[in-house]
């Protein structure tokens, strides 16, 4: 079979059966220094659809770093069928200050299309809808939560396609959120060019943790060979169905004080049960938090101090199976062989 063309980026060729960093311009820093979006491209000498997997599209959110640095690792990625862009820093201003944001205090998920005219975070965001978002038949971006909050390995669909939510059951996280487009977000505008996504949101912002790692990277290579890309038998282990869940909620807090949580995220709560008890430093008011609803907790504040209205939890329902099927989910992946690198193994 003949192998098929280069895959052509920016300025860059990558030929079949071949892979690589290529380094896209994206504008130049008051110092001089170039600001740059790396790509790594792994273009297999068979045809087949090109997936993007892309992280840090808010600064703060390097858990999908990690599960980039750990994926391209991967020994499923060497003869694959199609094409893999990896990108592990979407926004590289915002990782080297450690912000969600961009220094216009922009948000980059927020500013999709884009134009080459716009503020930095538009001109961004054209840069990857021309280069990546044009160029692929599906995607998955790499989330978390932010900073001082930490959310349950999820995924995140509004399905174009009934295949999409085939490949959301693929990638076998604990559970399957159904919500909706954001406007201006990557996720919407690439809809509106037929290109669907999956939205993987796990863990706290400047934060790694294992359950993450794992689940995101076992996941993405689950996608692959559901979408023909890597052999089914190289694929990892299927996990037990992952809940769906068609509504959730967060749940605030009442008054100001320092929180004294019981639950944490993936436990099953049954309406009524008391989550978490806020007081004033004194001691002298206390309020206890109930659940307003049965569901999971999916999401939650890390912070013992709080202000009245702030969200503390976050509660999914879920459609029909009960939600203790979560729990055992998250104890499979947790009791799964850990997805060291050999210089890891200590």
């Amino acid at each position: 079979m003949k192998d098929q063309s280069p895959f052509i980026i920016g300025a860059f060729k990558t030929p079949s059966g071949t892979r690589r960093t290529v380094d896209l311009p994206v504008s130049v820093l008051s110092d001089h220094t170039p600001v740059t979006m790396s790509v790594h491209v792994i273009h297999g000498r068979r045809p087949g659809p090109t997936l993007f997997i892309s992280a840090a599209i808010h600064g703060d959110e390097i858990i999908g770093v990690e599960i980039a640095r750990r994926l391209l690792r991967a020994p499923q990625l060497d003869r694959i069928k199609g094409t893999l862009l990896i990108i592990p820093i979407v926004n590289s201003i915002g990782f080297l200050n450690h912000s969600r944001y961009l220094p216009d205090r922009r948000d980059l998920n927020r500013s999709f299309p884009g134009t080459d005219r716009g503020s930095l975070a538009s001109r961004l965001a054209h840069l990857f809808r021309k280069e990546i978002v044009e160029r692929a038949n599906f995607g998955i971006d790499l989330n978390s939560a932010a900073v001082h909050r930490i959310n349950m390995p999820q995924i995140r669909v509004s399905a174009l396609q009934e295949k999409t939510m085939e490949l959301a059951k693929a990638f076998g996280a604990p559970v399957i959120i159904k919500s909706k487009l954001r406007e201006g977000s990557l996720r919407q505008f690439a809809q509106t060019l037929g290109v669907d996504m999956l939205l993987y949101e796990a863990g706290e912002g400047l934060r790694f943790d294992e359950l993450s790692a794992h689940v995101g990277v076992s996941g993405i290579l689950r996608v692959m060979a559901a979408l023909e890309m890597t052999p089914p038998k190289r694929a990892t282990k299927t996990m037990r169905n992952s809940v769906l869940s068609s509504s959730s909620s967060w749940l605030r807090a009442p008054a100001g004080g320092l929180m004294r949580s019981f639950k944490r995220t993936g436990e099953s709560v049954t309406k009524g049960d008391v989550l978490e008890i806020v007081s004033d430093p004194f001691g002298e008011r206390e309020f206890e938090i109930t659940a307003e609803t049965t569901g999971v907790i999916i999401g939650r504040t890390n912070l013992p101090v709080i202000n009245e209205g702030d969200a503390l939890f976050h509660i999914a329902i879920p459609d029909s199976e009960p939600s203790s099927a979560i729990e055992k989910h998250i104890t499979e992946h947790n009791n799964a062989e850990p997805m060291f690198d050999e210089d890891e193994i200590i």
